[in-house]
Parts: structure tokens; C-alpha cells; sequence
């Protein structure tokens, strides 16, 4: 009986060496099956593929369908049996946002000398804008819209009824040199006089 040697020694003769498992065989990949042809059992040939909801599809000279366009929708044409969505439209939303904010700081900087009337009467357009859109389904922000067009015409109100009172007292009190003539030389004297 011949000796066993080192597994792992390269020199030693086939006869000495332990018995090899046999080399990997990778199993049958799946187009090395055969190809059914017929239903078992039935004897007959396989039943021709469904039609496409569009109705039966023109061929080409190599025998695939001819690319048909999906009905309704907007995008590349698709091939049948393989329904492509239609594009649909991104809402349209900025006049919305910008008639709330326009609405938003006209109310907060009303004291502006008339910024706030400009800025509210932008806000009612847009708003107004925004609303139209919203109803004709461009957009989805018709309560943003709505809430623009709101503050927009408090920012009008507000800024116009705080420039009236500013320009009243501009009028009324703006001239220092009349105070004096009128009620003396100092207008912060705080003094009491009495004159009798």
C-alpha cells in the first residue's frame, strides 16, 4: 500500500495523493431547458397570448408589435400590454404662496408710510390669481390663496388707515414754528404758569 503524503505537496506522485472531490459543475441555467411547445396532456399547441385592451397589434416585418402611442397622456410612445402613465401637470402653486406672504408682511410692516398699501394690493391680486387657478385645477393651494387675499386687503386697510392718521398729524402738528407762536416760546415746557 502506498504511502499518503502531505495533501498540499505538489511533488508527490498521483498515487500517494487522497482522492479529489470532482471539479464544480454549475447546474443547467434556465435557457438550457427545453422549450414547451404544448400544454402536457392536451395534445394540442399552446393558445395564442391575449390581445392588448387597445385591440390586436400590428406587426412589424421582424415580428414584434409596432410602438403605439397610450391614449390620453402626455410621454414616449409605449408598446401594448405595457400601459405608460401619462405625464401629469405640477400643480401651479406660486401665486398662492406668494400672495400669503405678500399678505403676511404687509400686515407686519404697516407703519411703512404706505409700503403695506402697495404690498396688500399686490397680495389681492395675486390671491385673487392664485383662487382662479385653483379653481380651474392648476393649482392646489386654494386656501392659501384665499388667506392672501385676506390679509392682503387687512394689510390695505391697516397700512392706508395708519397713513392717513401719520399724514393728519404731519398737517395738524408738523410745524413747530406755529406751536411757539401760539403757545409760547418752549413747546416741552412743562411748567405750569398761571397767568392772571
Amino acid at each position: 500500500m502506498p504511502e499518503m503524503s502531505d495533501p498540499n505537496d505538489p511533488w508527490a506522485p498521483p498515487e500517494s495523493r487522497p482522492p479529489q472531490p470532482p471539479p464544480y459543475q454549475p447546474p443547467p441555467g434556465v435557457h438550457d431547458q427545453p422549450t414547451m411547445t404544448s400544454i402536457p396532456g392536451t395534445g394540442g399547441e399552446l393558445p395564442p397570448p391575449p390581445t392588448a385592451p387597445g385591440g390586436p397589434a400590428q406587426s412589424t416585418p421582424y415580428g414584434y408589435p409596432a410602438p403605439t402611442t397610450p391614449t390620453g397622456g402626455y410621454g414616449y410612445p409605449g408598446y401594448p400590454g405595457y400601459v405608460q402613465p401619462g405625464w401629469q401637470q405640477v400643480p401651479s402653486n406660486g401665486m398662492g404662496i406668494a400672495a400669503l406672504v405678500l399678505g403676511i408682511v404687509s400686515v407686519v410692516v404697516f407703519c411703512l408710510y404706505g409700503l403695506g398699501v402697495i404690498l396688500g394690493i399686490l397680495a389681492l391680486i395675486f390671491g385673487i390669481i392664485g383662487r382662479k387657478k385653483a379653481q380651474r385645477g392648476e393649482a392646489t393651494n386654494h386656501g392659501m390663496a384665499l388667506a392672501g387675499v385676506i390679509l392682503g386687503a387687512v394689510g390695505i386697510v391697516v397700512s392706508g388707515a395708519f397713513l392717513a392718521f401719520a399724514i393728519w398729524m404731519i398737517v395738524t402738528h408738523g410745524n413747530t414754528d406755529t406751536y411757539e407762536e401760539e403757545h409760547g416760546a418752549d413747546p416741552f415746557d412743562t411748567s405750569l404758569v398761571s397767568h392772571r
